[in-house]
C-alpha cells in the first residue's frame, strides 16, 4: 500500500497554505503561534521552496543556490521565528568582484563602497551621498517610470565600471535588470548596504530544519508529498483544496506557489474577473539560472583570501544581456568553508551560480541536454582554476543543475528563480479582493525577492488573514 501523506489530516483548517518556501512556512507559523489551526502543504518531499538542500554520499551536503540577504533577516528571523535562528545568520566579510574593469574585495556596506568609489573609483563623495540617500528614500509610492539604467545615467553618467559595481551583485540577488524600474533596484541595494551582506551559519539544512521544529511547537501540521490540484470557490469565496485526491475545507488559502499557476492552474481563469485576467497574463516571470556544485575531498581546503562571494567575469562590459547568455562570461561562486558549514568530512563545498535563459535549455534533445550539463561542469571547472589553482584535483564531486531541474522539483514556471517581475506584487496583493479568502505569498519582484523579502511578504499576508479570519469570527459571535 502506498503511504498516506495525508493521514489523520483533519477535514477543516482555519488556514491552509500551499507550499513550503519560506514565505509560506512563515505565514504558517505566524498563523499558528496566534491560534489558527494550519494546514501547511508541500508536493516535494522536503520543506523549504528554493531555500533548500540535497546530499550526495561521502558526506557532501549543498544548497541548491547561494543565498545572501540583508542583515534585516535577523530582526525578521527573531521577531517572526525565533532568537535561536536568529543567532544562526553571521556576516559574510568576503564579498570580491573579479572582471576586466576591476578587481576587489569589499565588506559590502555604505561606508566601504563610499571609499571605493572615492578612493579607487575617484566619484565626488558628495554625489556618491546623494546617490545613496536617494536609494535610502525609495520606496513603493515613489514614480515606478524611472529605470535603473536611467537611475544610474543621472548619478553616474557614462561610468560603466560604476554602473557594474554597484548593479552586478543586485542581478543575482532579485534578478533586476537596467531596464527594470530603478525601485526593485534602490530598496534591495539600500538594505544590503545597511550592514553587508549575511548567511545562515550551517547551511539551509539547519535553518529549515530549526523552522519546521518552530512550526510544530506551534501547531502547524506540516505534509510533504503533498500536491494540490485545485484550489475550490465558491460564491466568491474560498472553500477548500483538493490534494492527493482528497478535499479539506478552509476559511483562507494562502497559496506559495508561483503567482500564474496559482490563478490560471490551481484556481481557474473563470473564478477571476477580465481586467485582473489582463493584468495577470502581463506579469513576466523573474530571471532563472544554472548552478554548478562542487565538493573537495577530505582534507582540501579553499583559503579564506578566495572569498565568500566571488562575482566573477571575463566580460569587458557589464550587460544583464551577456549575464543570461548560454556563452557564460560571468559566475557567482559561493564559498562554503567548514566553520561557515561544518560537517563530519571538514569539507569545502563550492556553489558557482549563473543566471540563465530558460529557452536556451528546454529546447533541447536530451542528448544534447547531457552534453550541455557536461559542458557546463567542465567551463565552471575552467573558470574556478584560476582562484583554486589544481581546482580538478581537489573536488571529487560535481554536477550542475539547470533551469529544467529547478522547474522539476520546485515547480516554479521555467525555472524562474525570484518568482515574478515588479508587476506581479500589484496583482499578488489583488488576490483577496477577487476571491473572499485567497492569498498570495510568493516571491514577487521589489522587496518581495530573496529570503528576507519573502519572509516579510510572509508576515504581512499573514497579518491580512489575520485580519480577515477575526472579522469572520466576531460577525459569527
Amino acid at each position: 500500500m502506498p503511504k498516506d501523506f495525508l493521514k489523520d489530516a483533519k477535514p477543516n483548517y482555519d488556514v491552509i497554505v500551499i507550499g513550503s518556501g519560506l514565505g509560506g512556512m512563515t505565514t504558517a507559523n505566524i498563523l499558528a503561534k496566534s491560534g489558527y489551526s494550519v494546514l501547511l502543504l508541500e508536493q516535494h518531499y522536503k520543506l523549504g521552496g528554493m531555500a533548500t538542500w540535497f546530499k550526495r554520499p561521502g558526506g557532501k551536503i549543498f544548497d541548491i543556490s547561494l543565498h545572501g540577504f540583508p542583515y534585516g533577516m535577523v530582526k525578521s528571523c527573531r521577531r517572526y521565528w525565533s532568537q535561536d535562528i536568529a543567532d544562526q545568520i553571521v556576516q559574510l566579510k568576503g564579498v570580491r568582484f573579479d572582471n576586466p574593469m576591476f578587481s576587489l574585495t569589499t565588506t559590502y556596506n555604505r561606508n566601504d563602497f563610499t571609499n571605493l568609489l572615492c578612493n579607487d573609483f575617484g566619484v565626488e563623495e558628495a554625489k556618491i551621498k546623494e546617490f545613496f540617500d536617494f536609494a535610502r528614500g525609495m520606496n513603493f509610492y515613489d514614480d515606478q517610470k524611472i529605470t535603473t539604467g536611467q537611475l544610474f545615467e543621472r548619478f553616474f553618467p557614462g561610468r560603466q565600471d560604476v554602473v557594474r559595481l554597484l548593479m552586478e551583485p543586485i542581478v543575482y540577488a532579485n534578478g533586476s535588470t537596467l531596464e527594470d524600474p530603478a525601485l526593485t533596484y534602490g530598496i534591495v541595494f539600500s538594505n544590503f548596504m545597511s550592514k553587508g551582506v549575511f548567511t545562515f551559519k550551517g547551511g539551509t539544512d539547519q535553518l529549515v530544519k530549526r523552522m519546521h521544529q518552530e512550526m510544530k511547537d506551534n501547531g502547524v501540521d506540516s505534509r510533504i508529498n503533498c500536491s494540490v490540484e485545485s484550489v475550490n470557490v465558491e460564491r466568491g469565496k474560498v472553500k477548500s483544496v483538493t490534494v492527493n485526491g482528497r478535499e479539506i475545507n478552509a476559511k483562507a488559502v494562502i497559496s506559495n506557489a508561483n503567482l500564474s499557476t496559482t490563478i490560471f492552474k490551481m484556481v481557474g481563469a473563470e473564478k477571476f474577473d477580465k481586467d485582473f485576467l489582463d493584468e495577470a497574463r502581463d506579469v513576466r516571470l523573474n530571471s532563472t539560472s544554472t548552478q554548478v556544485y562542487m565538493s573537495l575531498k577530505e582534507g582540501e581546503q579553499v583559503e579564506h583570501s578566495t572569498g565568500d562571494l566571488l562575482f566573477s567575469s571575463t566580460s569587458k562590459e557589464f550587460s544583464t544581456d551577456k549575464l543570461l547568455s548560454r556563452e557564460i562570461t560571468s559566475r557567482t561562486f559561493s564559498f562554503y568553508y567548514p566553520d561557515l558549514r561544518p560537517n563530519p568530512k571538514n569539507r569545502c563545498f563550492i556553489v558557482s551560480s549563473t543566471n540563465a535563459n530558460y529557452e536556451d535549455w528546454s529546447t533541447l534533445s536530451k542528448e544534447d541536454y547531457e552534453e550541455s550539463k557536461r559542458e557546463l561542469v567542465e567551463n565552471t571547472l575552467d573558470a574556478l582554476e584560476e582562484y583554486v589553482p589544481n581546482c580538478r584535483e581537489k573536488i571529487d564531486h560535481a554536477e550542475a543543475a539547470t533551469p529544467l531541474t529547478f522547474e522539476h522539483y520546485t515547480r516554479h514556471e521555467r525555472g524562474s528563480s525570484f518568482g515574478t517581475k515588479f508587476e506581479g506584487l500589484g496583482v499578488s496583493r489583488g488576490l483577496p479582493e477577487q476571491i473572499q479568502g485567497l492569498y498570495h505569498a510568493g516571491s514577487c519582484g521589489i522587496i518581495m525577492s530573496g529570503w528576507l523579502g519573502t519572509i516579510n511578504y510572509g508576515v504581512i499576508v499573514a497579518n491580512d488573514v489575520d485580519s480577515l479570519l477575526m472579522k469572520q469570527a466576531s460577525s459569527v459571535s
